[in-house]
């Protein structure tokens, strides 16, 4: 029995699938104006789109759902533009109301569901990666800025009560996330009670033995309410990088030189009987598998070299080490899509990858369309991106003895870190 579909792309090619909703059905009266704050330009585009391009980068993330102001919804197609799938569902009265029919609108094969104000426009791919893994670890978590300012407790007459101890005391941020289930049982629950449901992570907290943890987010997570906050987010966007990139100095890691960058990649692996073969992946039935560490996909690990190569962030095993557990049959589809997440990180997207197969069999022609598709969605591009070509060499050598397969890959990035 094939380990996974042997011509579609790997059923668990990342740890967990992600549903982000993104909220921008509020009424906006604080901040004023004749359309939905969120659609208000920074820095030259919605506000709104700076949070879904980032939602959008994340590997791992395969669903955005837009959540906006009922009879908003053709108004909010018109302006969005968006080069990643996006649902949009009209929201309620109440926020949990709008998070619930965003939650919804996702796919229920989703295993984690993200929520994030649409107001929200500074969140960066970091931050959405920290939250999901806190989230595949305990269940439920949130962004959160510690308190950093002396609290005060104030009488409604405007005279102070007392200060309160900022100590453990924490500003909660957007994202929130929540395995599927837990947040199915706490938005049951507010909706008994709308008002009262600020965010969702108090409904988890009411939740018998849920626990929410904090992963610690920005002060440039800031949330627009008022014109002001507009300004500031226009002053932040300046110096923004939506990768969340920075070295030990603080600054942003900017590429240097022409903006082009050419990558190359190799490896090799033995031919295994006892393991499936991976190539591309997918899974190829009928033949050996390929021996190492993990599934030993040579195309996969040939493209990941390539990739960090261009980018100068060392090599697959600098990233991947076959000392570590964690790697041990992971996928190279699994792999691709972390190092298209460093990439991009790092300032860079994809122009084109050129690959090769070497090794007399298995022939490509009914597997490559379905290569193709598989590693383009690893990277989150277009398939007309990859090519994915064969050769032999003519019986001489390891390959053309049948004692294993290689693969070569060369790619072009191009940067897209601001000036």
């Amino acid at each position: 029995m094939a380990p996974d579909d042997p011509l579609g792309f790997p059923k668990n090619y990342l740890s967990t699938q992600v549903a982000a909703v993104v909220v921008a059905a509020g009424s906006g009266t604080r901040f004023g104006g004749s359309r939905p704050k969120t659609l208000e330009l920074l820095a030259g585009k919605p506000v709104v789109v700076w949070a879904l391009e980032a939602f959008a980068r994340h590997p791992q993330v395969l669903e955005i759902v837009l959540v906006v102001p009922a009879k908003k919804e053709e108004l909010f197609r018109a302006t969005v533009q968006l080069d990643f799938p996006l649902k949009i569902v009209p929201g309620g009265l109440y926020r949990i109301q709008s998070v619930a029919r965003g939650f919804k609108a996702t796919d229920p094969n989703s295993k984690i569901c993200l929520i994030h104000d649409g107001a929200r426009p500074l969140v960066t791919v970091n931050e959405i990666d920290e939250v999901i893994q806190m989230v595949e670890a305990k269940g439920a978590a949130i962004l959160a800025a510690p308190a950093l300012d002396t609290l005060k407790s104030v009488a409604h007459d405007g005279s102070i009560i007392k200060t309160v101890d900022r100590r453990g005391v924490w500003r909660a941020q957007t994202p929130q996330g929540f395995t599927r289930e837990i947040l199915e049982k706490a938005l049951t629950l507010g909706l008994e009670d709308p008002e009262m449901a600020t965010d969702e992570a108090i409904l988890v907290e009411r939740l018998v033995g849920a626990k929410v943890f904090v992963v610690p987010g920005s002060e440039r997570n800031i949330k627009i309410t008022t014109p002001q906050d507009l300004a500031l987010a226009e002053s932040l966007a300046q110096s923004f990088s939506p990768a969340g990139q920075r070295p030990p100095g603080g600054q942003i890691v900017k590429p240097s030189g022409c903006g082009l960058k050419v990558g190359e990649g190799w490896d090799f692996h033995r031919f295994n009987s006892e393991r499936p073969l991976w190539l591309g992946g997918i899974f190829i039935p009928d033949y050996p598998g390929l021996d190492g560490h993990s599934d030993a996909d040579v195309l996969a690990h040939a493209l990941i070299d390539a990739l960090l190569g261009a980018a100068g962030l060392g090599d697959i095993g600098e990233k991947f080490p076959d000392t570590e557990e964690a790697f041990r049959g992971a996928k190279g589809a699994t792999l691709l899509a972390k190092t298209s997440l460093m990439v991009q990180e790092a300032g860079y997207k994809l122009v084109n990858a050129d690959l090769t197969l070497i090794g007399e069999k298995p022939r490509l022609t009914k597997y490559r369309a379905a290569m193709v598709k598989a590693l383009a969605k690893a990277l989150k591009v277009q398939p007309g991106l990859i090519n994915v070509k064969a050769t032999t060499t003519e019986k001489m050598g390891f390959t053309g003895r049948g004692e294993g397969l290689a693969a070569s890959a060369l790619v072009l990035l191009k940067s897209v870190s601001k000036a």
